[in-house]
Formats: C-alpha cells, sequence, structure tokens
C-alpha cells in the first residue's frame, strides 16, 4: 500500500506539475500574442460587405453591383434547419464550449501525432469566426493558436447568438456567395426559409471546402458531403429517420441564380452606379450595402424599352435583310449528323440582343429552314413570314420579296430568329439603327422612363444622356416662342417663300428650302409651325434678331455654347441630348418652370437608414409655403451626396421651387399650337391615342440623319430619336413623323392608360378672337366668318378685315427668291 500510494503520490505530483507548465505556457503564449491581437469589440460594430443595389421608385430591381453577394439576416430570421445544420457539420459542442472544442483539439493533436501531419481540424465556429475575420488561412502552429486566443476572447465580448449570426452571414460558401442568405439564392434561387432540408444540408457542407464541394462544379462530391451532413443532424436527431431517407434520395438540383432583376433598365442602373462610385469612392459604394431607389416607374419603364425596340426593328424591317452574320464550316460529324457540340461552341460566342437569339441553320428547302439555337433546340422558320427581308440595297432601296430559302441561305449560316408576339418564330437581325426614349415627369423633373439603345450588353453608349445630336425641326417650338415674346402672335404673318442667304466672309451662299421642295407664300405661325415650314422659321429668327432667340431658348436650359449664333438656329443645327430637348419640352408642359431632372430618389444604408432623400425642383403656383413645409418634414438631405450634385447632372436637384422662365400666356399659346401639330400637321398619326392633350413636334435633321419626336400632357414629356452612331442617312422617307413618332405613341399610350386628360387652361389675360385666315387680321366677331385664334390682351390685331362669302384661302406659289446678306460668318 505505502508504495502504491507513492506512486500515486507522484503521478499526482507530475499531472499537477504538467498541468502548472501547461498553464505557465499558455498564461506565456497568450502575454506574448496579445499584444499583437486586433481588438475583438470591433464585431459589435462589425460592417459586412454588401453589394450596392439599385431600384426601381416602386421597389423593383433594376440592378447589383459588387465582387461579394450577401443578405444579412439576424439570427431570428435564420429557420432551425439551417442552424441544426451548419451545428452539425462544424460544431455540434457550439453552445457548451467556451468557444474553444478542447475534445476537438484533443483529436486533431492524436491525428498529428499518428500520421505526423499538420491537418485542419479542431475549429469550432467562433475559431473559424476569428479566422475569417481577423486571420489568414496559412496552417501553421503559430496562427492557430492566435485563432484560439481571439476565439475566447471573442466569447467573452458576444454572445452564442451573435457569434451564430456574425458566421452564418460572413462565411464564404462559393460563387461570391458569402453568408447562408446569399448561398440560398445563388445555388437555389431561394430565401433561406423557402430551403429543403436536402438543400440546407448541401449548403451547410460547403465551409470546409467551398469549391470542392461545389454542387454546379462538382455535384458528385457535393453529394457525398451532403449526405454526411445529413447523417450528422439524424446522429443528433435534428432529424428524424423518415426525412433522412427522403433527404438522401433527393436529386442536386443546384444551379448557378443570378441576382432576380424585376426592371429591364440597364442604363439606369449604370447612371446609378456611376453616380454612387463619383459620390462615395469605389470601395464604398460596392461594399456598404447602400439601396438606391429612383424615380424609374417599373410600368412606364417597361413600356419605354418595349417601345423603342419594337420602333427600331420596325424601321430595320422597312429597310430589308442585310444578310447573314457570319458562316460556320464543318457542322456535320463523320455519320453526317449535325454535331451540335460544334455548334454550342459556336453559339456561346454570340449573345442575345435585344430579345433576338444566334442560330445556325441546319436545314434549308424552298420554303423552310430549320435552326439550331442552341441547348438541342431547333426551330422553324416558314418562307411567308419573312416578307419583309427584301435584300439591302441602300437607305432608299430594297430587292424583291423573297420567293426561296435556298436562295437566300446555307447550311451553317449564323442567323437570329426571334418569337414574334410569343406565337411563332421567324427571321431576324440585330438593328444597325440607334434609338434613344427619355421620359421626364414635367412637374418635378423625376425621369419616369430611359432607354439608351437596343440593348445595354451590345453597347453601353447611353444616347439618352449622351448622344449630342441636332434637334432639326424638333427645335423650332423654342424659336417660335421667343417670337412671341417679342410680340409676334400665333396669326402673324410670314411669307413662305424661297430665299437665299449670301455669306459674304466665304463668298458662299445658303438657299435652305422645307421638306417638300415647295413654298406656300404668306403663312400664319400656327400654320407654320404645325406644318413645319423652314422657310418661316428662318425668315422669324433673322425678323426678331439672334440675339433676343438666343437669349430666350437658353431659358430653357440650353448650354449656349452648342447652339449656333446663326440663322440655322431656326433649323435646329444646334448639338442637344434627348434629355436636353425633354427638359426644354417640360417648360411647356408645365406651364412656363425650368425644372430639373433628375434620377436618384433616395439613399439608403444597408440598415434602412435614409442618407439622402431628392429634394426635387417642384413646380409650385399656389400654396407653396405650406408645400415647402410638407416638404422639409420628409427630406432628409445629405451634405456628401448633395455636395457632389451639380445642376448639370440628370442625377439630382436642388432643394428649392422652379423658377418661372415663361410667362403662362406664352407657355398656353405655345402648347395650343403644337396640339396642332398632332391635329393637322405632322404629327397626325397621334390623334389614333384618342386623346385631346397631347402636344409635340416633330424633327428630322438635314438629309434625314436625325429623326425625332417631343411630346407631352401635364403629366409626362417624352423624346424619342432615332438616328445612326456614325451619323449618315436613315432614308428618304425616314422623317420624324414615320420614325419617331410611333415609338412615342406606343410608349404614351402605356404611360397615360387610364390618367384623366390634363393640359393647360387658359390664363388671365388671353382671349379668343376670330380672324381672316389669309392676313391674321380681325373679322366681325359676330358673326360666323373666319376662324379664331389666341391672343394675349396687347396683341389683339388693331386693324380689321372685311371677308368676301366666297373667300377660299388657298396658300400656294411663292414669291422669286429673295437675297439677304449675312455680313457675318453663317456656319
Amino acid at each position: 500500500m505505502p508504495l502504491f500510494l507513492k506512486l500515486l503520490r507522484l503521478v499526482f505530483i507530475g499531472i499537477f506539475g504538467i498541468s502548472v507548465a501547461v498553464g505557465i505556457i499558455a498564461v506565456g503564449a497568450f502575454l506574448y500574442f496579445s499584444p499583437g491581437l486586433p481588438s475583438v469589440s470591433t464585431l459589435k460594430d462589425v460592417e459586412l460587405q454588401v453589394p450596392l443595389k439599385v431600384f426601381s421608385r416602386d421597389g423593383k430591381l433594376i440592378a447589383v453591383y459588387g465582387e461579394k453577394r450577401r443578405q444579412p439576416l439576424q439570427i431570428k430570421d435564420y429557420p432551425q434547419p439551417v442552424i441544426q445544420a451548419f451545428l452539425a457539420a462544424e460544431d455540434d459542442r457550439f453552445y457548451q464550449h467556451p468557444g474553444v472544442d478542447y475534445q476537438g483539439l484533443i483529436r486533431a493533436a492524436i491525428e498529428v501525432l499518428r500520421t505526423g501531419e499538420k491537418r485542419q481540424g479542431g475549429s469550432t465556429i467562433t475559431m473559424q469566426l476569428a479566422r475569417n475575420f481577423f486571420l489568414g488561412n496559412e496552417r501553421t502552429y503559430v496562427r492557430k493558436l492566435r485563432e484560439i486566443f481571439l476565439a475566447l476572447q471573442i466569447e467573452h465580448e458576444l454572445s452564442k447568438d451573435e457569434i451564430l449570426e456574425l458566421y452564418l452571414n460572413k462565411i464564404y460558401l462559393g460563387n461570391r456567395a458569402y453568408g447562408v442568405g446569399a448561398a440560398a439564392d445563388v445555388y437555389y434561387g431561394l430565401s433561406v426559409d423557402e430551403l429543403s432540408v436536402s438543400q440546407v444540408a448541401m449548403i451547410a457542407g460547403l465551409p470546409k471546402a467551398p469549391s470542392r464541394f461545389n454542387p454546379i462544379i462538382n455535384p458528385g462530391r457535393a453529394l457525398v458531403r451532403r449526405n454526411y451532413v445529413l447523417g450528422r443532424m439524424r446522429q443528433l436527431r435534428f432529424i428524424d429517420d423518415e426525412t433522412y431517407r427522403n433527404s438522401v434520395e433527393a436529386e442536386v438540383t443546384a444551379s448557378r441564380h443570378y441576382p432576380k432583376v424585376e426592371v429591364d433598365a440597364p442604363y439606369i442602373g449604370e447612371m446609378a452606379r456611376a453616380f454612387i462610385v463619383d459620390t462615395f469612392g469605389k470601395t464604398e459604394a460596392y461594399n456598404k450595402g447602400y439601396r438606391v431607389y429612383t424615380t424609374i416607374d417599373t410600368r412606364l419603364q417597361q413600356a419605354a424599352r418595349q417601345a423603342l425596340v419594337k420602333g427600331l426593328r420596325d424601321y430595320d424591317k422597312r429597310h430589308g435583310y442585310r444578310g447573314v452574320e457570319s458562316r460556320v464550316e464543318n457542322i456535320s460529324t463523320e455519320t453526317g449528323d449535325i454535331d451540335t457540340a460544334v455548334l454550342d461552341e459556336v453559339l456561346s460566342e454570340s449573345i442575345e440582343v435585344g430579345g433576338l437569339i444566334p442560330g445556325v441553320v441546319t436545314s434549308v428547302s424552298k420554303d423552310n429552314i430549320q435552326v439550331y439555337i442552341g441547348a438541342d433546340r431547333r426551330v422553324g422558320i416558314a418562307l411567308k413570314s419573312v416578307d419583309w427581308a427584301r435584300p439591302y440595297l441602300n437607305e432608299n432601296a430594297v430587292g424583291e420579296v423573297p420567293s426561296d430559302f435556298s436562295k437566300m441561305f446555307a447550311i451553317g449560316d449564323v442567323i437570329r430568329v426571334a418569337t414574334e408576339d410569343s406565337k411563332q418564330w421567324s427571321l431576324a437581325q440585330v438593328p444597325e439603327v440607334s434609338g434613344a426614349l427619355i421620359s421626364v415627369d414635367p412637374q418635378n423633373g423625376g425621369i419616369l422612363a430611359l432607354v439608351g439603345g437596343f440593348d445595354y450588353y451590345y453597347s453601353k453608349f447611353n444616347r439618352a444622356v449622351q448622344a449630342r445630336r441636332q434637334p432639326g425641326s424638333s427645335f423650332k417650338p423654342f424659336i417660335y416662342s421667343a417670337a412671341l415674346d417679342s410680340g409676334y402672335t400665333p396669326a402673324s404673318i410670314i411669307n413662305d417663300a424661297p430665299v437665299v442667304f449670301e455669306d459674304v466672309a466665304l463668298e458662299d451662299t445658303w438657299r435652305p428650302q422645307n421638306y417638300s421642295g415647295k413654298f406656300f407664300g404668306p403663312t400664319r405661325l400656327r400654320v407654320a409651325l404645325f406644318k413645319s415650314r423652314n422657310m418661316v422659321s428662318i425668315r422669324l429668327l433673322n425678323d426678331m434678331g439672334r440675339r433676343h432667340a438666343m437669349q430666350h431658348v437658353t431659358k430653357f436650359g440650353f448650354d449656349r455654347e452648342r447652339l449656333p449664333y446663326d440663322l440655322t438656329l431656326a433649323l435646329g443645327s444646334g448639338a442637344v441630348t434627348p434629355l436636353e430637348l425633354a427638359k426644354g419640352y417640360t417648360v411647356f408642359a408645365n406651364g412656363g418652370y425650368l425644372i430639373e431632372p433628375y434620377l436618384i430618389e433616395r439613399i439608403e444604408s444597408d440598415k434602412g437608414e435614409v442618407l439622402f432623400s431628392a429634394d426635387a425642383l417642384l413646380v409650385c403656383e399656389t400654396d407653396c409655403q405650406q408645400m415647402q413645409q410638407q416638404i422639409s418634414k420628409e427630406t432628409i438631405p445629405s451634405k456628401e451626396v448633395t455636395a457632389a450634385n451639380t445642376e448639370s447632372s440628370p442625377l439630382s436637384s436642388g432643394p428649392r421651387f422652379a423658377s418661372r422662365v415663361l410667362d403662362k400666356e406664352n407657355a398656353y399659346q405655345m402648347v395650343s399650337m403644337m396640339q396642332d401639330v398632332i391635329r393637322r400637321g405632322t404629327g397626325t398619326k397621334a390623334k389614333a391615342l384618342g386623346r385631346n392633350d397631347l402636344a409635340g413636334k416633330t424633327g428630322t435633321t438635314n438629309k434625314q440623319h436625325d429623326a425625332w419626336f417631343s411630346g407631352f400632357n401635364g403629366d409626362v414629356v417624352a423624346t424619342i430619336w432615332v438616328g445612326f452612331d456614325q451619323d449618315r442617312p436613315l432614308g428618304k422617307r425616314e422623317v420624324g413623323g414615320t420614325a419617331a413618332l410611333p415609338i412615342w405613341m406606343d410608349y404614351m399610350r402605356a404611360a397615360l392608360d387610364g390618367k384623366p386628360e390634363n393640359t393647360l387652361q387658359a390664363p388671365e389675360g388671353i382671349v379668343t378672337m376670330r380672324i381672316d385666315p389669309k392676313t391674321g387680321l380681325l373679322v366681325d366677331q359676330d358673326s360666323n366668318q373666319g376662324i379664331q385664334e389666341t391672343f394675349r390682351e396687347q396683341y389683339i390685331p388693331t386693324t380689321s378685315v372685311e371677308l368676301d362669302n366666297n373667300f377660299t384661302f388657298q396658300q400656294q406659289g411663292g414669291d422669286p427668291a429673295e437675297l439677304i446678306e449675312i455680313p457675318e460668318q453663317l456656319f
């Protein structure tokens, strides 16, 4: 017995000594490493890297920007099976240990002694969190010790639920997915509460090796890992036997899911992204989780895109088929079958553009062709569906209607196809012509819809805000408004006759013409505008003076530096963007106020805090003080964002009311005259919309290089531009009323659906009088003679004329050309 007690004592002393030594070593290691350990208190205020998201006004997702996909959730929002799966896979004693699982460490140590290798093992969830936030992934004993000490500190600073929440939101799970919320979306397109048990187990198996166990690229290995996690869940009694069997038998259904974009508005997304990057810097913009809400109306944006795509395709069809995109040789196997693997590789290099799908012709007969469009899919196209595909000759001519497919195509030709009205497949081609649509709320400047081209991913150039083009006749309303401002009336007579301008400096002459090549003699201003008479506009500008006209048109927000100081200004020879032209038209639509178009409605943090709220330039005529007080209560401006705003930016606006730049009478008369453009002039197609509150103006530049239509009512302004990026003719018949107006109509049909009519009411100071349509002078106001016209009281004609009851008004012929010398350089 004494010997036994002596041995027991020695064992006890040995164990005690070893424990003391281990303790001393541990304390010494802690004292040695602690000065270099980061402060874990930062975890309490940690900001996870969350991507930038852009939304429409009604909260629909437009775009996501950022390298990491993350959807942080609170621990209470994670379903119990998700938590149980991760505990089973990574740390089943998480809620029992103090941050370090000594049993796991002992197992890892035994493994080192047994194999002689340093392997990853024994890491708790807390230790993984320490490694992810503060340490690298190198496998060294020093890093492991630092990890242990950090884990102990973390457990001292944070609760278990706080640690688990950070872990589930931080852990990398492959495919740029950080956190379980993002992984559920990336792999299954679901939220965490929609996942099945088998899907939960699949995600829970990823932290160990996100690449090796990736269910998309390594489904076999992922399946083995998933089933291991399911087995652990059953072993820990998190699931019963039946759930285990059903989950193990479930197929691997993971696939790559991209953010669910709900609004097709990539040009808008890019504008918002660029603004946030310029304001906050690239790192902060892509990682702070900013949520940017724009002024875009989802329904109108969809209508705008559909209208522009259809309009550009319609133009393209009018000018015939330009031929196949390319040709693929040797597409058959040795047995004579089509080698779909070769075709898939060829098609992978072509993207879908504007809904037009690339395909390869695999068989040809006189009346039909078969087209392979990838993924073992084939479609047929009938000859009767391609009457439009006459051979393109030039912008003014096409060939004969196709009568035999074998003369058009051969096996291996790469072409485009599309479904027409989701019913049948048809031949298609990507339009060479470009276009843009911009729509603005005239009461506050909010951009309702914007499309900068046929397809953003085909051409990222945003023509709505970047393309500076000549506006042509769509600029005439601003010249006519200047004339009204200088004392002219809609009844003023200007001679529509040939004129030759001689430029003394250049020893050259300019002989402008009307589009029709005809001249119509003395013409009232109203008629000249809705008929778009060039000669009248030029003479009008010459008569009123260029200085007055320039001062007036710049009130609409146009850049003086991009407007010519000569008579070509009357024909719209300056350079404007579609957005700038739309902005000018809002002044007419809202009764004379200059608003500032803006895109960003508000910016929120990832926690929902409002960082910036736009204080738009509002149109206000009455009760402005009350409106100001209401806005002040609802607006939280951000100094940082506001400081970055400029009046020239389409993304922002200042916190003030819009200034009146045009008197009510002028605005009313101009709207009245532009309503006649639709009722009786170059825009009569728009009468098909069945509304009486629409006004606008067509625009066509020299040799039909550009086609425009800008139109509005009191609620919506929309400007359409159609043209080639390379600035070449559209074709002789492709004027604003043909190429641009139908797009405007399709958009406005949707934009104004269900809305009551809204137009300017005649202000005080406007009177309606009967006039002689030939002279513009008054007639007997108590008779039914002549026609009605609006006047400002101070500009009512002072003379009258007596009409012959048999009078018929004609405007034909014209005087001989009049020579006017221009002492300054004209061009």
